[in-house]
């Protein structure tokens, strides 16, 4: 019999501003026999194209979890009672090389997943996603279904003659075959594109779209909807870059683009996700040079919070 989830530390007995910040005060990997989910953080952003500084966000949004509570009634679930929880610290990146830190991330990534244990993984800048979805599609015994969350599509081919940037990696992904091309989608598009070739490539990559005008014009619900009906049964990958959410909810990014989804409407759709078989996320682009009040570091560690609650409703 396996034994009980070590749970996070009793905020009742203990102050949340004391001890080491792992994610929500959960205990570290080395403090456990196995873990269901590992939380980790990749600080990495030597592929972004604008302002730089995500390096900074596992630091930043573990401080900002510190609040967090067991029991989600939204999702009417104890995450962290349901399934082992941890924190399994740092994936460590070469700054200076993206190909070599993009390798050391696949590498670290699987093994970390070798026993089942499935990934909540917090950037760092989008770049992570390939060898995040590397391992994801090879867990999965082939393409999974990738629901993405962002402003952007990160389906274009190159910034500056480099393959492998924060704005290719679902372009890679797609070519190396880990995404199911009939199941994926973006939600939260918008701003201004190159040009009409962006979408008609991102569709024959095998993306469908939920804009962020669809979701004002159409109503929560009805994106949901869609999103189930694109899903379906496959095994689902979540990949949310931050500045999905408008500025207004989460200025500390480093691509910002006006007119985004609300935090209230983005965790929503990630609690809408428990009905599939997830077996990874990440949350990726919090920069906390641009960040104020803790505003973006607050709602991405919820949204880390509700997949991880998502994850433990089909446990």
């Amino acid at each position: 019999m396996s034994p009980e989830p070590i749970g996070p530390v009793d905020a009742s007995t203990r102050p949340r501003f004391a001890d080491i910040a792992t994610f929500a005060r959960l205990p570290r990997l080395d403090q456990v026999e196995h873990a269901d989910i590992a939380v980790v953080g990749v600080p990495f952003d030597s592929g972004v194209s604008y302002r730089p500084g995500a390096r900074f966000g596992p630091a930043h949004v573990r401080e900002a979890s510190r609040l967090l509570r067991p029991y989600n009634p939204a999702q009417d679930v104890h995450p962290f009672a349901v399934q082992q929880v941890v924190d399994a610290g740092d994936i460590a990146a070469n700054p200076f090389d993206i190909t070599e830190a993009v390798a050391a991330v696949e590498t670290a990534a699987r093994e970390l997943t070798e026993n089942g244990t499935r990934l909540v993984t917090i950037g760092g800048d989008h770049t992570i996603a390939l060898p995040l979805l590397r391992v994801a599609a090879e867990r999965a015994g082939g393409p999974v279904a990738v629901v993405h969350f962002d402003a952007h599509l990160d389906t274009w081919d190159t910034y500056f003659g480099a393959p492998v940037t924060h704005g290719t990696p679902f372009r890679r992904a797609s070519e190396e075959g880990l995404i199911d091309q009939e199941a994926s989608l973006h939600v939260g598009i918008r701003g201004p594109l190159y040009g009409k070739d962006d979408l008609r490539d991102d569709e024959r990559l095998g993306f469908a779209i939920i804009s962020s005008v669809d979701l004002e014009t159409e109503g929560l619900p009805r994106a949901i909807e869609r999103m189930h009906a694109r899903l379906g049964d496959r095994p689902v990958y979540v990949s949310i870059d931050i500045d999905v959410l408008d500025p207004a909810h989460a200025p500390g990014t480093g691509t910002p683009e006006a007119g985004g989804l609300t935090s209230r409407e983005l965790l929503a759709m990630v609690r809408a996700l428990g009905e599939h078989r997830l077996v990874g996320a990440d949350v990726v682009e919090v920069a906390p040079a641009y960040d104020h009040a803790q505003l973006t570091a607050v709602a991405a560690s919820h949204v880390a919070y509700e997949l991880i609650s998502a994850m433990g409703n089909r446990h």
